[in-house]
């Protein structure tokens, strides 16, 4: 039997509820923080939680509640649903078609703000998307009289369980300074970028740069064990040189390569981005990149080279990207 949302006086739980769709790898690390910190700042807050997949909200539920016996959390079939018992509604989602469901469909967050009280409601949305499609979303919630700015992070999952994401926000400096005490839950540095959409250019323009750095990482750690050279020694010289970067210091892909670290080539590559989830970043950079006359030729080859990492190894799309050094190898062999 699913955990049935508990009913009082509906205006007054909206105003201390915060909600949270999308259970994920990131969204349930990011509301364990928020709702645990929010906790801590005040004992009577009211916690949703929704998930497209229930089982994801029971066990987030559970989990919680064993941590913190005494909180109200409840879990709610449907975005309209979260949004008639909270004010303030986060959303971490996997991409474009899942936010148009979630705000736009019949059951969805903007047909429940036609019906409602707008004034104080939030919305972050700190999914990976389209631009365009973001912008239009923000348009509609905004129409409603409800306040809403994309949000994405940068961190990863270990930054999501650390509370130390970065977040790139789009939206107005009103709606930016509303969110930023929320945001400090769940994040390090939390960045005003510009308006509607900004959070996001910045968020694809720097998964661009990491896409393509971590195929390079691979192949100067592929290159140097053919020249002879320790993993862990080269690594090191990469780290401390004029190549060193994210991809190589705290992802690098070669098992042994960071001893003082456990990057998820450490555990057969399990945790961490998933590579699926790169190459559509990959995609919406590239995309983005013809829309708008801007060339991407090291982008479009990055993209290319993780399509034709997960069609010949199904089973790395759900490992950490990184794992393109095992088809980058292969490819070698």
């Amino acid at each position: 039997m699913r955990p049935t949302f508990r009913v009082l006086d509906r205006r007054v739980v909206r105003s201390r509820s915060t909600a949270f769709i999308g259970l994920g790898r990131m969204g349930s690390e990011m509301a364990y923080n928020l709702f645990s910190k929010t906790l801590a700042q005040s004992a009577d807050s009211h916690f949703i939680v929704c998930d497209a997949v229930p089982e994801s909200a029971v066990t987030f539920r559970r989990n919680f509640l064993s941590q913190f016996p005494g909180a109200s959390l409840d879990i709610v079939q449907t975005p309209e649903e979260a949004v008639r018992s909270s004010e303030t509604v986060i959303t971490m989602l996997p991409s474009s078609p899942q936010v148009k469901t979630v705000y736009c469909d019949q059951n969805g967050i903007i047909s429940a703000l036609k019906s409602i009280d707008t004034q104080n409601t939030l919305f972050i949305d700190s999914t990976t998307l389209d631009v365009g499609v973001a912008r239009q979303v923000a348009g509609d919630v905004i129409l409603t009289g409800a306040q809403m700015i994309d949000a994405p992070v940068s961190g990863g999952v270990t930054g999501a369980q650390a509370g130390t994401l970065s977040f790139l926000v789009g939206g107005t400096e009103a709606s930016f300074l509303e969110a930023r005490p929320i945001l400090e839950l769940m994040g390090k540095r939390i960045i005003h970028c510009g308006s509607s959409g900004a959070g996001l250019g910045a968020k694809i323009c720097n998964n661009l740069v990491l896409g393509v750095q971590q195929v390079v990482v691979g192949e100067a750690m592929l290159l140097g064990q053919k020249l002879g050279l320790d993993p862990a020694v080269l690594a090191g010289v990469i780290n401390s040189s004029t190549g060193g970067c994210w991809a190589s210091s705290v992802n690098n892909p070669v098992p042994t390569s960071l001893p003082d670290k456990t990057p998820p080539c450490e555990k057969d590559y399990e945790g961490g981005f998933a590579t699926a989830l790169m190459l559509k970043d990959m995609d919406l950079a590239t995309n983005i990149g013809k829309a708008n006359d801007s060339a991407l030729p090291l982008g479009e080859a990055a993209r290319r080279i993780y399509e034709e990492t997960i069609r010949r190894r199904p089973d790395l799309a759900k490992k950490d990207f990184s794992s393109v050094y095992v088809y980058l190898k292969e490819l070698g062999a």
